[in-house]
């Protein structure tokens, strides 16, 4: 005799899905009733009878949605599919304080091999264990009854009238509470399983469809650069670093407690470097701000088209310059696509890439070689690298920096971050900060060995949740987004022939850098820096502007959208041989 977690009895199709009802709608949405018994306002009686009105629309929504969806063919996998869906939500918004909307769903498609080991944990396993595996096998094992097809047809039709008629009485009496508690907690209306997730699938492969429809319009054509140099030794290299989910509150140079910055403000402290210290993100994504910020289009209007277009790399490819991208990341979104580009996937060096996985230092490593490769005639007109870094990417902050770097004692070594104390995280990811100071001063000593004119600029992607308000890592929708996903390090460096190549003298933009800057000004300040010339270019979004360069008289009417308030606000805004990358 086995043993059976089913019946053997066979259950009404009806009475399978009312009970798959009651386990999603209960159970399988826990994170959700959590969050709803912890407002400040839910402890009153008529708080109470709001959240069980609440469970009511839950479950007939949920029962409506099974009716209509779950026939006998496919019935057994997509309630596995469902149940699986429901256990893995739960897991990530109540372990991190995520919501599962488009662009968490994204996200996740893009996720790659390195990010998703971070992500396992033994936690994980047991929800799975417990929400997938058992309640799937006696969803799959128990016997269903075989109703007539048209009998079946009328019965959920049927159920599915019904519910809606629940649905519809308990929101009428409720609808004051529930439209008052969804619009002061806007997230909550993206933790209700499966819901979050059917809507965000529809809208990631309708709109994949529609991006996939729409050929890529090539913009700034006319670039062309200001001045050129004769040749790769006296044409200007400027180097980007985009930052990984660096936040400015755990900045030394933007006033943090600890000195998570020696090498930049040793930088600082001699003239050479000058940090922005109120910067916004495009958005709290890698998918959303890498693109935004390499756009001409600007916040606002970036996430209102759906038209695609070229981007700052492609305008100063148009103007001859030589561009290259070098990833050490999960890829640069489509933004590196038409320039030459590589990463340190392949990268073999036990030092730099323990287990598979490197740190950013590997990226200067193959910086010369790939720097070699590029056009000479491009070179001879200047360069522009793009480092996209692993930085400070989580939850598996202790990865990301050598031991020699692990400062801050003790460090969460977990992945499931709520394993470990506040404190242990903070520590973790401060070494990580820690660590990107380095790699970013030993850019810039690599910089100085160059015979060329040389720059610097870092600015991080978007920010990152540490625990504070009960959120960890990034991803929440930017309209509900505390300022620690949002608010990013923004620094420059210029060596003494890049200001004399320039005609610069930092007094002229040194002011703006205590003004507030977004992602929105990079793509025109990167122009300026260039000295590329194009309509494209935006003055009033450029922190060099009050600097000598002539851009001033490029101005744009392209005719394509403009960028709103939330950026168009006047700002009082023959390669030498590396040194071998240090921990040191």
């Amino acid at each position: 005799m086995t043993l059976s977690l089913a019946s053997h009895r066979p259950l009404h199709p009806v009475a399978m899905s009312l009970i798959l009802a009651l386990w999603l709608s209960t159970i399988g949405n826990a994170p959700l009733w959590l969050a709803l018994l912890g407002l400040p306002e839910s402890h009153t009686p008529r708080a109470w009878l709001g959240i069980a009105g609440f469970g009511v629309v839950v479950l007939a929504t949920t029962v409506v949605f099974l009716s209509l969806v779950v026939w006998p063919r496919w019935r057994k996998p997509v309630g596995l599919v469902l149940l699986l869906v429901a256990a893995c939500n739960s897991y990530f918004m109540y372990t991190y304080g995520v919501v599962i909307d488009p662009s968490m769903l994204t996200n996740a498609v893009q996720t790659d091999a390195r990010e998703v080991r971070d992500l396992l944990s033994w936690s994980m396993l047991t929800v799975v264990v417990l929400g997938v595996l058992l309640p799937g096998w006696w969803w799959w094992k128990q016997p269903v009854q075989q109703v007539p097809a048209r009998a079946l047809v009328v019965k959920q039709i049927s159920l599915a009238v019904v519910a809606t008629l629940v649905m519809l009485v308990v929101v009428w009496l409720s609808f004051q509470d529930l439209a008052s508690t969804m619009r002061n907690h806007k997230s909550l209306r993206y933790m209700v399983n499966p819901f979050n997730t059917v809507y965000a699938t529809t809208r990631l492969v309708v709109g994949k469809s529609a991006h996939a429809s729409q050929l890529i319009q090539p913009i700034g054509e006319d670039a062309a650069l200001l001045g050129s140099a004769s040749d790769a030794d006296k044409s200007p290299l400027i180097v980007l670093v985009v930052g990984e989910t660096a936040r400015a509150a755990n900045v030394g140079l933007a006033g943090y407690a600890r000195d998570t910055t020696p090498r930049l403000r040793q930088l600082q402290d001699g003239g050479e470097l000058v940090y922005f210290s109120n910067v916004s993100s495009c958005g709290t994504n890698t998918q959303v701000s890498l693109p935004c910020m390499f756009s001409d289009l600007g916040h606002d209007a970036y996430g209102k088209t759906e038209a695609r277009f070229e981007n700052l790399l492609d305008v100063l490819h148009h103007a001859g310059m030589a561009v290259l991208w070098l990833d050490n990341q999960s890829g640069c979104k489509g933004v590196c696509d038409r320039v030459p580009h590589a990463d340190t996937r392949e990268l073999k060096d036990p030092a730099l890439c323990p287990d598979g996985e490197c740190f950013d230092e590997a990226m200067l490593r193959v910086l010369p070689e790939r720097l070699g490769q590029l056009e000479p005639a491009r070179r001879a007109r200047g360069t522009v690298v793009v480092m996209h870094q692993m930085g400070s990417h989580g939850p598996a902050y202790y990865k990301r920096a050598p031991t020699e770097f692990k400062v801050f004692t003790p460090e969460c070594r977990s992945n499931v971050l709520q394993e470990c104390s506040g404190q242990e995280i903070v520590n973790a990811y401060d070494n990580s900060v820690r660590y990107s100071d380095h790699f970013l001063g030993q850019t810039v000593a690599w910089l100085k060995t160059q015979k060329r004119p040389t720059a610097l600029v870092y600015v991080s992607d978007h920010g990152e949740s540490l625990g504070e308000k009960g959120l960890y890592l990034h991803g929440m929708p930017y309209a509900m987004a505390p300022k620690e996903q949002t608010n990013v390090p923004m620094a420059v460096w210029f060596s003494s022939p890049m200001l004399n190549h320039l005609g610069w003298d930092k007094s002229c933009w040194l002011a703006q850098a205590s003004q507030p800057v977004t992602h929105d000004n990079l793509f025109s300040s990167m122009l300026s820096l260039a000295h590329v010339q194009t309509r494209l270019y935006k003055p009033q979004l450029d922190v060099f502007s009050a600097c000598p360069s002539g851009q001033q008289q490029a101005q744009a009417t392209t005719g394509r959208p403009n960028v709103s308030e939330y950026a168009a606000k006047p700002l009082n805004t023959t390669v030498d041989t590396a040194p071998k990358p240090s921990h040191g």
